[in-house]
């Protein structure tokens, strides 16, 4: 059994969408994007920049520190390093080039009145706008739903590019979302031609893996990662882990290696791979099952992150943590009702994890997520689910996935709202 083959270059289209690297966490580096896009529409650095953004990129971006900058963090010093260093060429990677050069020049701005900074009430979660001024010219840059989906291009006073987004539907610069099902996603994970997808799981096994090996070797934030591995001995399910939550360590504290993301985030990232990685390596797992359970992972969290959006009150990590869980199940043979039992079992104990930013304790949420699944996992593989009613789990995975979206997108509004402003004192 197999996909039609439409269904099947779709699938293959949202992972390469998906699975794109990205240095530092991706909330900052959107801001930086956007400044160097703006700066090079300007043609010159600006003499007064406005940078507007939702309330979700504020929280993202308050606590996290930003790669090459030397521990620099904040929206102003996102959208400074943008300005002075950014190749916006270059994506989600736009700081790779930056110098000691420009970073003493963001120092050097940092207290200066150049940048003002304006929160977008009730708007899309994903929403930056900069507008930048030199002289008489001004060049205003708008990106909506995804880190790099520009939607505006305004040099004084044309419209040099502008696309039409509904700001309700964050998933619509997105290729179609709606053919994802667990059923169908195993079938491709299963048949899937591994040459047209090994150099993206390839490149998340290698990008991944080095950033959490140097998180567990060098001292980041808290450290969660080496302090799980030191408590709670050496075991494969403590590494599983140990690494994702190493991996985050580094990514959030400003270690300059690159991760593969997936639905946006870093963290989700590797929540979605380490784990799967690992269990296969300790496990002496033949190549081709890693890659395909990567595979299944990685569309698992995108088919959950798809009814909640890119940005939320509710933890992405629990969504890549349903996704590993998954490929767990795949790897001790598992077939298609002990993976929908382990994402029941997920969703139905850890869909509470609130979203309060980037910053050191994702690491432990990641952690957190991933024992979830891991036990989910053992449920399943002994033909144990939660029962349909139980909560918020439905008579189906599917339903049980929908449900799980309506609360992060439609019954966590407030709650987003609120965290905001705890984190402001406001």
């Amino acid at each position: 059994m197999s996909l039609d083959r439409d269904k099947y270059e779709a699938y293959i289209s949202i992972l390469k969408e998906e699975l794109v690297p990205a240095l530092g966490c991706t909330e900052p580096i959107a801001i930086a994007y956007a400044a160097a896009k703006t700066r090079e529409v300007l043609g010159n650095f600006p003499d007064s920049v406005k940078i507007r953004c939702s309330g979700n990129i504020i929280k993202n971006v308050k606590s996290v520190k930003i790669p090459n900058t030397g521990n620099l963090q904040g929206i102003k010093a996102s959208a400074l390093i943008g300005f002075v260093g950014g190749n916006a060429s270059k994506g989600m990677q736009v700081l790779e080039d930056v110098t000691q050069e420009h970073i003493d020049k963001v120092r050097q701005l940092a207290d200066s009145d150049l940048c003002t900074i304006e929160m977008i009430e009730n708007d899309a979660n994903l929403h930056i706008v900069i507008k930048a001024e030199h002289k008489e010219d001004y060049a205003l840059v708008e990106l909506i739903h995804t880190h790099t989906n520009i939607s505006r291009i305004e040099k004084n006073g044309e419209i040099l590019f502008k696309q039409i987004c509904d700001m309700d539907n964050f998933n619509a610069p997105l290729s179609d979302r709606s053919i994802l099902n667990v059923a169908d996603i195993l079938t491709f994970a299963d048949t899937v031609e591994l040459s047209e997808v090994k150099e993206l799981v390839q490149r998340q096994k290698e990008y991944n893996l080095k950033i959490a090996e140097k998180g567990l070797k060098e001292k980041f934030g808290a450290n969660i990662g080496k302090t799980i591995l030191e408590s709670f001995g050496n075991s494969v399910y403590v590494k599983m882990r140990a690494y994702a939550a190493a991996g985050s360590d580094a990514r959030m504290n400003g270690c300059n290696y690159p991760v593969v993301t997936n639905s946006g985030s870093g963290n989700q990232g590797m929540t979605a791979s380490l784990p799967v990685i690992i269990y296969a390596m300790e496990m002496n797992v033949d190549e081709e099952k890693m890659y395909r359970a990567l595979v299944l992972s990685n569309l698992i969290t995108i088919h959950l992150k798809t009814g909640i959006g890119r940005l939320s009150a509710y933890c992405g990590v629990v969504s890549a943590a349903c996704g590993s869980g998954a490929a767990l199940t795949y790897l001790k043979n598992g077939g298609l009702d002990k993976i929908e039992k382990t994402i029941t079992n997920t969703l139905a104990n850890v869909s509470g994890i609130i979203c309060d930013g980037a910053k050191s304790s994702c690491a432990a949420k990641i952690a957190s997520s991933i024992d979830a699944a891991i036990m989910a996992a053992m449920m399943a593989m002994k033909d144990v689910a939660f029962e349909p009613d139980t909560g918020i789990v439905k008579k189906t995975v599917e339903k049980t996935i929908s449900a799980v979206g309506r609360i992060g997108r439609v019954g966590m509004k407030e709650t987003d709202v609120e965290i905001l402003n705890v984190m402001i004192e406001k």
